[in-house]
């Protein structure tokens, strides 16, 4: 079996992704998942077929399909591999020119004192680029699916235009629309008309302007799904420092990270990222690998340490030996899980192709019965015509065009005022049946920076004057656990000025020594304490141990020959977390904590914000399979992250919200972005996006209802173009007027 993955075009629909995906697996041995959002068919194969039968298999099916580039360019960390077009473009010019020419030809309709002496021709004129080339992907997207016996908002939107424009045509060249001075007058009167002098030119160019609106604005929601690729292949080191020939003669070379070979010997300074996954071969220092693990604190690396590509450097110069470069790094890997979740991620389809589905059909047998109606009881052709035309145009609803568009953009409005962004509709139908909230918890739950947890002083001792020399002492130092604990120092009244320090030491990864008002003070492990024989007493042990066990780290502080306290310092727990769980509970979903950190910590901070589900030391891929078990127990599931670790487990969620705060990759893989980093924002979220929906809903159910009511009139014949316009102009002004009531979402 091989595995491949097809770039798909001409889709239009969720459902477009299911006939592709139904036609694949009808063939024999074949696994395939298509995902309309990224555009991507996933197909794994038997060696009885090649790559190239499976892009005949989707040609056949109506789309287009085709290999993606080699990756070799994505070697290194390079996006380029990655990049994709601008698809947006071309919709945009399309939509831009539509809208030009539908204003002036909706106004004239409207408004009888525009309507000159051969203002109908003028309108033809305007309204037939709109609605053939406009309109183009609506008619294409019909063919495709009528082809397949399907139905969706799009055969609605073209049978619809179509039919009103091809009526003007008849009006105004057969009939008697075409003569000069004729005028449509704006009196809303129920009456039989032969159709002759009506022309629907206004609802054929509008409603194409309109679902070109609500398409370009879904467009570029879609566009982001690959930037969580594009965001993570980036995070990688651009170039690194080489080192060329052996021992003292060797030579420090700037290359590009992709000229990186197995083997290859590089350098690392403070402050830089590691540019491969290797194995450290000189120097010791701290490094910050939160980004990718998830843990707070540092990891202390020396010779035979193990360290992963796009890990930053804290402390001192490291020379390593490249073990994993290119596609092979541990970077690579995630990008592969987060597609990977992006691909299998269920699609919804989109509520206004599921009501076209039933309701297309049910609108072309309506206007057949019209027409065969009419001619049965000896109306006439012309009548029956009219009538049955009238049915089409008058189902085809303008507010259809607006019932999503609108009420996104006044609920993603509302929600960027409260630090809360939405990506697209899709996000919002998964919201509503969200019952199991994942949290993540460095970054997320906690700050995700080492802080000042508690100083335990030796029987006797003074709390603050041991906080006072630790933190004068790690004042000189780079290292993240000593930064945490002069910054602790600072912030406390009772501590007072920090003394200056004289023969500084840093012993490393064992901590630091150096002289602080006239005395020898040593902070760190209990190993440094030993080599210079000053014993830890038990209180200070037990005080490190129950530090350890909720995942803090300590350092003993020691001076003139005696341990004198314990300083500890730990990732906190974020204002307003606890509060956030318990809003979460309210809005009936279940909160499990999962996190990359120690057992200790997790359940340390699990008990402190209400959390009784606790999963800890998972890796990226295993917090995917996390999601993946919660979901095959049926759980439709919510992920809050906000760092690289959690991005494929964002994508594979039924609903991914990250923390503003956080990385790109994160905010790029999730449906929805907390701005703020504020945990308390996500039940907000999710409150709105249920609403937004709810809003959705009610305005699709009008759009639909002001024209069933009118359906009838049309089938009578009764309906004359200014009743028509009304209808769509009221189902319109109503939608937008529902959609503005989310400006109140508290």
């Amino acid at each position: 079996m091989s595995d491949v993955e097809l770039v798909i075009g001409g889709m239009t629909c969720a459902s477009c992704a299911a006939r592709i995906e139904k036609k694949l697996n009808k063939l024999d041995g074949v696994t395939a998942t298509v995902n309309y959002s990224t555009e991507k068919a996933k197909v794994t194969f038997p060696d009885t077929l090649t790559p190239a039968d499976l892009v005949a298999t989707v040609e056949r099916t109506g789309y287009t399909a085709e290999l993606p580039p080699e990756p070799e360019a994505a070697t290194g960390g390079d996006a380029t591999a990655y990049a994709e077009p601008e698809p947006t473009a071309a919709l945009r010019q399309r939509l831009v020119v539509s809208v030009l020419l539908a204003v002036p030809v909706i106004a004239m309709a409207m408004v009888p004192a525009l309507q000159f002496r051969y203002w109908q021709w003028a309108s033809l004129t305007l309204a037939a680029p709109v609605v053939v080339w406009g309109g183009l992907p609506f008619h294409r997207a019909t063919w495709a699916n009528l082809r397949h016996g399907q139905t969706t908002m799009d055969t609605l939107v073209s049978v619809g235009t179509i039919a009103a424009f091809g009526w003007s045509l008849y009006a105004l060249f057969l009939g008697t629309a075409g003569e000069p001075g004729m005028t449509h007058p704006f009196r809303f009167v129920v009456e039989r008309t032969d159709g002759s002098d009506n022309i629907y030119l206004e609802a054929a160019a509008g409603v194409t302007a309109f679902l070109l609106a609500g398409r370009y604005a879904e467009a570029r929601a879609k566009r982001r799904s690959g930037a969580a690729l594009r965001a993570l292949m980036e995070m990688g080191a651009k170039d690194v420092s080489v080192l060329r020939g052996e021992g003292a003669a060797a030579v420090e070379v700037r290359v590009p990270v992709s000229d990186l070979a197995v083997g290859t010997r590089f350098v690392v300074r403070p402050g830089e990222k590691v540019a491969a996954d290797g194995e450290v071969e000189e120097g010791t220092s701290a490094v910050d690998a939160s980004m990718l693990t998830g843990e707070s604190v540092p990891v202390e690396v020396g010779p035979g340490s193990q360290v992963v590509g796009a890990t930053v450097n804290a402390g001192g110069r490291l020379v390593v030996r490249a073990t994993r470069v290119g596609a092979d790094t541990q970077l690579a890997q995630m990008a592969r899980l987060v597609e990977d979740a992006q691909n299998g991620k269920a699609q919804v389809q989109r509520l206004a192709d599921r009501i076209s589905g039933v309701f297309v059909p049910v609108v072309i047998v309506l206007a057949v019965a019209t027409l065969v109606f009419w001619v049965a009881v000896g109306g006439g052709w012309t009548a029956a015509f009219t009538a049955s035309v009238a049915v089409l145009i008058i189902a085809c609803p303008c507010a259809l065009g607006l019932a999503t568009p609108t009420a996104l953009m006044v609920g993603t409005g509302r929600g960027a005022q409260l630090g809360i962004l939405i990506k697209g509709p899709e996000v919002l139908e998964s919201t509503r049946r969200v019952d199991t909230v994942v949290l993540d918890k460095t970054g997320t739950v906690t700050t995700g920076h080492m802080a000042l947890d508690e100083v335990v002083p030796a029987h006797g001792e003074d709390s603050a004057e041991v906080l006072r020399l630790a933190g004068a002492l790690e004042d000189a130092s780079e290292h993240p656990v000593a930064r945490a604990v002069t910054a602790g120092a600072r912030a406390r009244a009772d501590v007072g000025e920090l003394p200056t320090v004289t023969d500084f030491t840093s012993e490393q990864g064992l901590g630091v020594r150096g002289q602080v008002d006239g005395r020898v003070v040593l902070v760190g492990r209990p190993r440094l304490l030993a080599d210079w024989s000053v014993p830890v007493p038990d209180e200070l042990t037990a005080a490190m141990a129950s530090a350890h066990e909720r995942g803090a780290t300590a350092v003993v502080v020691a001076w003139d020959g005696r341990a004198r306290g314990v300083v500890t310092v730990a990732d906190t727990v974020k204002e307003g977390s606890a509060e956030a769980v318990t809003e979460l509970r309210r809005l009936g979903l279940h909160p499990v904590l999962l996190t990359g950190d120690n057992a200790g910590a997790a359940r340390h901070v699990a008990a402190r914000v209400g959390i009784s589900d606790v999963t800890a030391e998972v890796l990226p891929q295993d917090k995917v399979d996390v999601v993946k078990a919660l979901q095959r127990q049926g759980r439709v599931v919510a992920m809050v992250g906000d760092g690289v670790n959690d991005a494929a487990a964002l994508a594979q969620a039924d609903l991914g919200l990250a923390m503003g705060t956080g990385t790109d990759v994160a905010i790029e893989a999730s449906d929805l972005t907390l701005v703020r980093g504020d945990l308390r924002v996500a039940a907000d979220a999710i409150r709105l996006a249920r609403r937004t929906l709810s809003t959705i809903r009610g305005n699709l159910f009008w759009a639909f209802a002001y024209n069933v009511a009118a359906i009838p009139l049309a089938a009578a014949g009764l309906l004359n173009p200014m009743l028509a316009g009304g209808a769509m102009a009221l189902s319109s002004v109503f939608v937008v007027t529902n959609s503005l009531r989310l400006r109140t979402f508290r």
